[in-house]
């Protein structure tokens, strides 16, 4: 609820929505989603909708102003005594095969440095990440690359490159991969994913009709299914995969191999705290990349 207040505040001062997104970094329409969460939450309208500027109405100038008070209270809340330095939260989103690899050694290094900083972890799946940086309430997210343009004050920076395997019981280990998707049944790697929409379009890209057995999102709880025998699934090869079950085998898909990215969302540089900055150049840092890299749209 606070980052809506403070678009309305945004969008009062600055009188339209896109110049209100422009100066906090955020689209025209992640403010204008913000907006109506907020009316949604409180119950009527804040805005008189009629021209190109933005007019509050009498409800609207009088919620303004209870906004403005609740955020002023907002930022008091845990004030550090005797001037000491306040808290900064970075909210971060990480699908979970980041969060069991790059993101520990990366938070570690992060705090180590900025000790009076706290961070907070959202889980979930790229989709709903990459809309909650849209919408302003992460600061980045660690997700599969999208397959469409981001917005353009979003930038993208590719991390990791996973080639996707046909992951098989051992005792199959020597069979053609094809032969298997056409006959063994196939654990499915959910197709609401990104990751998943990958795998889907390789099928039919080959021609390959596979006999499903089961759709699910977590990649090792899919692995662990072909260790107990359920089937073969097309998954990629994560920084992870030494833990999986040592009955489990990986086929090459040659010259076939497709790859899933990994990487870093974010607003513009310029619309970032400089924690957030710094934490950005730690996971470039942490990945072998530049510096300098990691500000252009995908």
């Amino acid at each position: 609820m606070i980052r809506e207040l403070k678009t309305l505040v945004a969008v009062a001062q600055e009188g339209t929505f896109a110049a209100a997104g422009h100066k906090i970094g955020l689209t025209q329409a992640a403010v204008s989603a913000q907006v109506q969460r907020l009316e949604s939450e409180l119950g009527f309208e804040l805005f008189d909708r009629s021209g190109r500027t933005a007019h509050l109405n009498r409800r609207g100038q009088h919620t303004l102003r209870q906004a403005q008070e609740l955020i002023r209270l907002y930022h008091e809340l845990g004030s550090a005594p005797h001037g000491s330095a306040p808290s900064v939260l970075v909210n971060i989103g990480a699908i979970a095969s980041v969060q069991r690899s790059l993101l520990p050694q990366v938070l570690a290094t992060f705090h180590a440095r900025f000790p009076q900083c706290r961070t907070r972890i959202l889980p979930g799946l790229s989709m709903d990440l990459v809309n909650l940086v849209d919408t302003g309430d992460l600061d980045m997210a660690l997700m599969i690359r999208p397959p469409f343009s981001l917005q353009s004050d979003l930038r993208w920076t590719t991390l990791i490159r996973e080639p996707y395997r046909l992951w098989v019981p051992e005792h199959l280990a020597n069979e053609n991969w094809q032969d298997l998707l056409r006959t063994q049944p196939f654990i499915r790697y959910d197709r609401s994913s990104f990751g998943g929409r990958q795998v889907d379009r390789f099928l039919r890209h080959q021609h390959l009709v596979v006999h499903e057995k089961c759709e699910l999102d977590e990649l090792e709880a899919i692995v662990s299914l072909v260790g107990h025998g359920m089937g073969v699934a097309l998954v990629p090869q994560t920084a992870s995969h030494a833990y999986w079950p040592a009955n489990v085998t990986s086929l090459d898909l040659g010259h076939h191999t497709f790859h899933r990215d990994i990487g870093l969302v974010h607003r513009g540089k310029g619309a970032v705290s400089d924690p957030v900055r710094a934490l950005i150049e730690i996971i470039h840092d942490a990945v072998g990349l530049p510096s300098s890299q990691g500000d252009a749209n995908t």
